[in-house]
């Protein structure tokens, strides 16, 4: 297993030697090609995800038209916790936008890593805060930001992913078409 995602969990919590072994077999390895889905809409989201290597993108499907929320890359982890939780369908889509390698983790498998690891339950807790407030934040930016401002926003917190990222995703993720993201990069300094 990665020491990234045994270093990843244990800057969130403590975790003995022993609880690290527990951790390294509740957790599978799997590939993902570009373009191949983590999860896809209408399916119950089955895995909480830690990307070893990759990109994945986030994004609902709003009568035909892709609208783009958010991505994770090497070193973070990746959910829908809306499906994942109540193990109900997910209205959400998560595509690898790069071959992607990534550890996975089972609903039962979390169940027994929260039963069975000391601070597991609150290494869940912060995962799950860490990605919902990431969620919300990128949401509500949605509402209450102009698309220049998101945009700025992206490449202040995502400079690293400008190159890796087509236009189209990144325009989807500002909340606009590809021409009006030309113009917007025209206009803003960064």
């Amino acid at each position: 297993m990665d020491d990234a995602l045994i270093s990843a969990i244990k800057n969130i919590i403590e975790i003995s030697s022993d609880e690290e072994e527990i951790i390294k077999n509740l957790f599978t390895l799997k590939e993902y090609k570009k373009g191949e889905f983590f999860l896809k809409e209408g399916e119950v989201c089955k895995y909480v995800g830690f990307i070893r290597d990759g990109l994945v993108r986030y994004y609902i499907n709003d009568d035909g038209e892709e609208r783009t929320y958010g991505f994770s890359k090497e070193n973070e982890f990746t959910s829908n916790f809306e499906s994942f939780g109540p193990q109900t369908p997910s209205n959400q889509i998560i595509q690898a936008l790069e071959d992607s390698t990534i550890w996975t983790i089972t609903y039962e498998n979390l169940q027994k890593l929260y039963a069975q690891v000391k601070n597991g339950e609150r290494f869940g807790r912060l995962s799950i805060e860490y990605v919902l407030i990431k969620t919300l934040k990128d949401r509500n930016s949605f509402h209450t930001d102009s698309p220049k401002s998101r945009y700025e926003k992206f490449i202040k917190e995502h400079f690293d992913l400008q190159q890796r990222l087509s236009q189209y995703y990144i325009a989807s993720y500002v909340g606009v078409k590809p021409q009006s993201l030309s113009r917007i990069r025209k206009r803003t300094s960064l």
